[in-house]
């Protein structure tokens, strides 16, 4: 079956840096045949050769130009003209009608349901088609009445099976390894609650800023950038029930129960903004939109009774790493000196699993000290770990909706952000990562990490 990839916003940031990579990796690697066709779309007036040349001054990656220019078409579009929509489909269709479809929407939100009306209205896409479907990036709206009115207005166009919307921290390996690990490892499975956990930390840190970013950041803040989307997910990963069977619709109905269950107060929170900000390329100088959250978060259930969780996230702090902290209690008084296992699972810049254990200490003492099981991910796989997009491009042409987003997960998050959003806290200034540390240690007695 001929197979078809049309993008929406070809001459973006997101197709240059992430999406002609991906592609580039498939084409490579014998994931995309030669019966796939893959139509980029923009409004600049080229022909394929003048797109290729301007991608080439755009991207820092390495494109195999002569293994992906036949699978590209360019195709300049005016995508408020119902007319040049019907001239997409004619193109696609030149030879005999495509049914294996896949829209990329890689647009602002606010395009989306301009471009959905046009792919519907000329019949690229009906609700009725099996193997068409529509994709598109967070930022999900800009809260939930926002969400809620774009979806909407993708409904009336599709069947939600029909509509993946990516979060791309589920394509990253580790994230995707969170339910193996749980799941399929006994010694973790059968302690995964109140009883042996003391808490959990996730943690999603930036050594940069925003660069320039100004536009749209000033109007989103980390809250609705990392919490509602990213950090959302790892809670839900790490605190769901084990489903009934690993379907894509199980899982998500068990991240839809955790979720629905979290609970954040007031005065577990702490904002921050990283001075400088307001000098920033369009950021009102007046601004409060914070660059940094701490939030204590609870899950309220039996499982999870009385369990913290830390999330912590920002721009401008001391490193780049992303991590989930599992930090176990401590063990039986007769061992005093023994230090609390931990299981952390590093999502990046290094991919892997560290599982801390107490053993005795060589020699003839009875010394007692933590020793590491180390999985190294990045290192197994050296040169080959797969970029979260390839898997996300890869499950989207395989129709694998797993990773993707369903509506009532993002509908769910959006009323916590919402909440929070509604107690007007305002962030403070920082300089350096250690004022935001020493605040959160006042916050939360319970943690021992280096965070």
């Amino acid at each position: 079956m001929k197979k078809i990839i049309t993008i929406f916003g070809s001459t973006g940031n997101l197709m240059y840096k992430k999406l002609l990579p991906a592609l580039n990796t498939l084409i490579r690697n014998n994931y995309l045949t030669k019966d796939t066709e893959i139509y980029l779309i923009a409004r600049k007036d080229y022909f394929l050769d003048d797109y290729i040349a301007e991608a080439k001054k755009e991207m820092t990656s390495d494109i195999e130009w002569d293994l992906v220019k036949p699978f590209l078409n360019y195709i300049n579009m005016d995508i408020s003209n119902i007319n040049d929509y019907i001239k997409l489909k004619e193109i696609i269709n030149k030879n005999g009608d495509a049914l294996d479809k896949m829209f990329y929407l890689a647009v602002p939100p606010q395009l989306f349901p301009v471009i959905a009306k046009g792919i519907s209205e000329s019949g690229l896409i009906t609700k009725t088609d099996e193997f068409a479907r529509i994709v598109f990036e967070k930022p999900f709206g800009e809260d939930l009445k926002s969400a809620k009115e774009i979806n909407t207005k993708l409904w009336q166009y599709f069947e939600e099976k029909q509509i993946y919307r990516i979060d791309h921290y589920l394509g990253k390996e580790m994230i995707q390894n969170v339910l193996v690990v749980r799941f399929s490892n006994i010694i973790f499975e059968n302690n995964w609650d109140h009883n042996s956990i003391k808490n959990i930390i996730i943690l999603a840190k930036e050594k940069e800023g925003i660069f320039n970013r100004g536009n749209y950041y000033d109007k989103v803040g980390a809250l609705k950038d990392m919490v509602q989307s990213h950090l959302m997910q790892m809670v839900a990963l790490i605190t769901m029930e084990k489903p009934n069977s690993f379907t894509s619709d199980e899982i998500k109905d068990e991240k839809v129960k955790a979720i629905k269950s979290l609970r954040i107060e007031k005065e577990n929170i702490i904002l921050g903004q990283y001075e400088g900000y307001k000098n920033v390329k369009n950021v009102d100088f007046e601004s409060n939109t914070e660059t940094f959250v701490y939030a204590k978060a609870y899950i309220d259930n039996d499982r999870w009774r009385g369990v913290p969780i830390h999330l912590i996230t920002g721009k401008q702090l001391d490193e780049k790493r992303s991590e989930i902290i599992i930090n176990f209690k401590h063990t039986d008084k007769h061992f005093k000196s023994s230090k609390q296992n931990k299981l952390v699972i590093k999502v990046a810049p290094i991919e892997g699993v560290n599982f801390i254990i107490n053993v005795k200490e060589a020699g003839l003492n009875e010394k007692i000290v933590p020793a590491t099981l180390d999985y190294c991910h990045s290192c197994e796989v050296i040169g080959n770990t797969p970029e979260a997009y390839e898997k996300l491009l890869l499950d989207l042409s395989n129709q694998q909706n797993s990773l993707f987003t369903r509506w009532d997960e993002i509908e769910t998050s959006w009323k916590i952000i919402d909440d929070l959003k509604k107690q007007e806290i305002t962030p403070i200034i920082y300089k350096n990562y250690q004022e935001l540390k020493t605040k959160i240690l006042k916050v939360s007695e319970d943690l021992e990490y280096d965070l």
